[in-house]
């Protein structure tokens, strides 16, 4: 294999024109984002999408996920051997020899990087997938295609597949151990894949918008599978996406023995290739940022100063090319997009919106064993442990599996983009959304632990009540972000799924002539705003507003429990919860057999006792009140769609906001930007028909409200949700 070799380190030295044709790109996108950087520091602008539950923070660096002993096969020796398995917070995959050379705090033996890896469980799937990267111009005969590629000394394999690096073989007795196995190492592929696009730093934004426009430069459009895993991982996927061809036509004719060493000297030849590339793309990058780093310094201060000028000299641009691409535009968003957006939603919506009631389901019954179990027992330890396992469900993969794969049904259902949209494959789609339901469910998690703590309770009887309280509470708020999260989802797999078409048939006719614009841009500004973004800024406004309108529709009509922007929906600063009810269409929660005491037992004088219920943060105008009055004779607040009928409760009117989406992250920040843009028109009709509440009138409300209340008369507080006026009523944003 030396020729070989000698002939690979000649072909990696590509990887230097690829950088080279790339740099352009990033140099331009670095100015344009760090602008955009800039101007949101100078406007302080703040996510404003709204949500109920806590936040969760992020695992510590370090914390270890899962550890086991495992059988691997070990590529070196051609043997099976015990290894010793740990998973970190970064979701990478270190084998050590023993669990003593872990605990001793040893180098692991491998680590492993599963981006853009698959995980397989039979042998025939691995065999599939392995020769369709393997283009043996020889062939096999049927004696060659019968042997196993790796002997198993078990019953139960798991694979991990990779494209660029060498698979790794598992092997267990039974098949619990490898479920739990694989269900572990698909939440590592998944993490691995995505962490690093979810990232909103301008550095970030830079390198994935510009790898946008050099795969658009040569004739690419739409989303690529290969953009998984960190910059250094991405630049060399686009480097070996060059690479690769030739390399199979030079070294493939000439490779001799029998298929599967051949096959297995192929994939070492791969892999040292990538290794090889990965090194210079790592130096190159490096190189390229510290550059752009030092020439945004000197951009700094004219950024800073000339802002205002900045922004009308693009927002001017903006319109001169706005005049000439809006009607082919929207000339091919009518008849290429539009009449199917509502089509590919309903396929959308069906298998998402299953994931995320799974994961409410499995949260709901999660707690209802706590209770059972503790009413069983009795026992405030047994229940703390219990409380402390909750906390690690999120990072349970046996049990969180089901619920991913519920959103599996996508790649299926999905089948029609292929023709119509060229889509190929969803898989970011698939598991982005997966991820967004693994942190919905650490933020239940996170609230019910911040909402209920077992050892400040003092009275054990009402302990089994209060927790019920505390889970139909998380459920609700769980309902609101479930819907404000998935119809995020379907605005980004819309327009990813629609924007390449737009983008295409327009690069012939419109594309050409953009570059008469760069006479439109001050000399002093021609590094920060670039004809080329303004025009993507211009096709992603068009297709943003249509995919709205279809969300919005599916929200009228209460598609899949998704709530309407302007719902009425719970203020957070209520905090009693025997009073919230579950909002109108919502997937009924399934209560425990029989709570020692139910809420319609619980008399009046008996709720003052509540003090149980640990509320960690007390809202501003709960503490204004300081009337000591009981959890049970506070507002209530419920969630239902306001009707046309007449009606005798009191109402306070408070401002609509509109919560705003955030973009997808192939295509940062120009969701806030397109939003801004749609909503200005409609700013000054919003502003009139708000009707603020002083503060002292908004008190004499409050004490009215609790002496309706006091007196058993149902009273209602209506928030409507839609503008961007600050209210009293507030929600933290995500």
């Amino acid at each position: 294999m030396r020729p070989c070799c000698a002939k690979l380190m000649l072909e990696a030295g590509r990887t230097e024109a690829v950088i080279k044709n790339f740099s352009p790109h990033y140099r331009r996108q670095y100015a344009v984002s760090f602008c955009k950087h800039v101007q949101n520091e100078l406007e302080q602008h703040r996510d404003s999408q709204s949500q109920f539950l806590k936040t969760k923070p992020p695992v510590e660096a370090g914390t270890v996920l899962y550890e086991t002993e495992v059988l691997h096969f070990a590529e070196d020796l051609k043997k099976w051997k015990d290894r010793y398995v740990v998973i970190q917070s970064d979701y990478t995959v270190d084998c050590f020899e023993t669990k003593e050379a872990y605990q001793k705090g040893a180098s692991p033996k491998y680590h492993i990087l599963p981006a853009g890896g698959k995980v397989l469980t039979s042998e025939e799937d691995y065999n599939l997938l392995s020769d369709k990267h393997f283009p043996d111009p020889v062939g096999c005969n049927e004696k060659e295609g019968a042997q196993a590629f790796v002997q198993l000394p078990k019953e139960f394999p798991v694979y991990l597949w990779q494209p660029y690096f060498r698979h790794s073989y598992y092997c267990f007795p039974e098949p619990e151990a490898q479920q739990q196995f694989s269900a572990v190492l698909s939440d590592c592929v998944r993490h691995s894949n995505h962490d690093f696009l979810k990232q909103t730093t301008y550095e970030v934004e830079a390198f994935l918008e510009a790898i946008q426009f050099f795969r658009q430069e040569k004739g690419h459009y739409g989303t690529w599978e290969m953009i998984t895993g960190n910059e250094k991982q991405i630049l060399s996927n686009l480097v070996m996406e060059e690479l690769l061809p030739n390399l199979q036509t030079m070294i493939l004719p000439k490779m001799k023995g029998k298929r599967n060493d051949r096959k297995r000297a192929w994939f070492g030849i791969v892999e040292e290739t990538y290794g090889l590339v990965q090194q210079q793309v790592s130096e190159g990058l490096s190189t390229l940022k510290e550059e752009c780093r030092d020439f945004a310094k000197t951009l700094e201060a004219t950024i800073r100063s000339d802002m205002d000028q900045i922004l009308n000299s693009k927002n001017f641009l903006a319109g001169k090319i706005k005049a000439t691409v809006s009607e082919p535009a929207q000339k091919c968003c009518t008849e290429n997009i539009q009449p199917f957006l509502t089509s590919i939603l309903e396929e959308l919506m069906g298998p998402v919106s299953s994931g995320f009631t799974e994961v409410r389901s499995l949260f709901d019954k999660e707690v209802n064993e706590i209770i059972q179990n503790f009413q069983k027992t009795n026992d405030t330890t047994k229940l703390k442990e219990n409380v402390d396992q909750l906390m690690k469900l999120p990072f349970n993969s046996v049990k969180m599996e089901p619920c991913y794969l519920k959103v599996n049904l996508l790649q299926e259902l999905l089948q029609d983009l292929k023709s119509r949209f060229k889509v190929y494959h969803i898989d970011f789609v698939v598991q982005r959304t997966q991820n967004f339901m693994q942190e919905l469910m650490e933020n239940a998690v996170y609230t019910f632990e911040q909402l209920f703590s077992p050892s400040r309770q003092a009275d054990s009887a009402k302990i089994a009540t209060t927790i019920e309280k505390v889970k139909l509470r998380v459920l609700k708020q769980y309902d609101y972000d479930s819907s404000t999260v998935r119809k995020k989802i379907f605005q980004e797999a819309l327009i990813q799924i629609t924007l390449p078409t737009m983008q295409k048939t327009l690069a012939s006719t419109c594309k050409p002539e953009l570059q008469k614009y760069e006479q439109f841009i001050f000399a002093d500004y021609t590094s920060v705003i670039q004809v080329e973004n303004v025009y993507e800024e211009i096709l992603y406004q068009m297709l943003l507003e249509e995919t709205l309108k279809v969300i919005k529709e599916a929200a009228i009509l209460k598609k899949h429990n998704l709530f309407e922007d302007n719902l009425n929906l719970p203020c957070e600063s209520v905090s009693s919860l025997t009073d919230l009810k579950t909002p109108s269409g919502s997937a009924q929660t399934t209560p425990a057999k029989k709570p020692s005491t139910t809420r319609a037992e619980i008399p009046d004088t008996e709720t003052q006792s509540e003090e149980t219920l640990v509320v960690t943060e007390k809202n501003s105008w709960e503490k204004d009140r300081g009337d000591g009055k009981s959890l049970e004779k506070e507002a209530v607040v419920t969630v239902k769609v306001a009707d046309n009928q007449a009606s005798t409760r009191e109402k306070v009117i408070i401002t609509d906001i509109r919560e705003k989406q955030d973009s997808p992250p192939y295509t940062p920040k120009k969701l806030e930007a397109a939003e801004e843009k749609i909503t200005s028109q409609n700013e000054d009709k919003e502003k009139a028909e708000f009707v603020e509440t002083p503060e002292k009138e908004l008190k004499t409300q409050e004490g009215a409200v609790e002496g309706k209340i006091t007196s058993e008369t149902e009273t209602t507080v209506q928030i409507n949700f839609g503008a961007n006026t600050e209210t009293e009523c507030k929600k933290p944003s995500l």
